[in-house]
């Protein structure tokens, strides 16, 4: 008799904090029989694993892919075509700035079932952490969410907006500086570079736009990181003071 099709999670992690991962995401990845994890899902949440289930790294970092992208979905589609519950755990949410979308395509081709679990984005997490809002209502209204690394070389985008938000900036930053100053922002703008928000290891440092570049290399600012400009970043020390001494 042949096996019934299995069913594959795309689940998001959240954005480092293992906690901040959804009720409805953990349960899935207990009762999973494989799971397929990026570098960016918290290897915290490993521990909630089935001690028989099949636990695979895929992730990718600058200059070392685990897998490309056609043998992760390959292996998805093998795993779940053999009756398997099938986690694919990634940082984040897994549709934005991410290959969710690619790995939901080939499945949807392959007639495998599927759902999409979305995750809490470091991109809202982060700023919340150091007590940034996106928005204030009557002031602050529009919010953009980039990215600061395009695979094709591609201009930075800068739109005119109240916040930007930059994800996978960090080791391009001067570029999305100037970009930004070309868009014709106030070199006196504020922003903030926020390091592994969520997380016990997490900082924040704030400056301008004339100054940030410098400021990221003095205090040799890694990725994961997130880039924000605008005015909402001076509401922060407002909000949560003590954590602004800390480097």
């Amino acid at each position: 008799m042949k096996n019934k099709k299995g069913k594959v999670y795309i689940i998001g992690a959240g954005p480092g904090d293992w906690k901040l991962i959804s009720v409805k995401g953990l349960e899935k990845l207990k009762k999973a029989n494989v799971i397929l994890y990026d570098f960016l899902a918290t290897d915290e949440l490993l521990r909630f694993a089935k001690k028989n289930a099949r636990v695979i790294c895929v992730g990718k970092r600058d200059g070392m892919h685990l897998k490309e992208q056609h043998e992760i979905n390959k292996l998805l589609f093998k795993y779940a075509v053999s009756g398997e519950s099938v986690v694919r755990l990634k940082g984040g949410d897994p549709f934005l700035f991410s290959r969710g979308i690619e790995e939901a395509l080939y499945l949807k081709n392959k007639g495998i079932d599927f759902e999409i679990i979305p995750g809490i984005t470091s991109a809202f997490a982060a700023p919340a952490s150091f007590g940034i809002p996106l928005t204030r209502k009557g002031r602050f209204s529009s919010v953009a969410i980039l990215t600061g690394r395009k695979s094709n070389g591609g201009k930075i985008d800068a739109p005119r907006c109240d916040t930007l938000i930059y994800l996978m900036a960090i080791g391009n930053i001067k570029k999305v500086v100037n970009a930004i100053i070309r868009s014709k922002r106030d070199k006196n703008s504020s922003c903030a570079i926020i390091e592994r928000g969520t997380t016990n290891g997490e900082r924040i440092v704030t400056g301008r736009l004339d100054t940030i570049v410098e400021l990221a290399e003095r205090f040799s600012v890694q990725s994961p990181a997130i880039f924000i400009v605008g005015k909402i970043v001076d509401y922060g020390k407002r909000i949560y003071e003590h954590k602004y001494n800390k480097r």
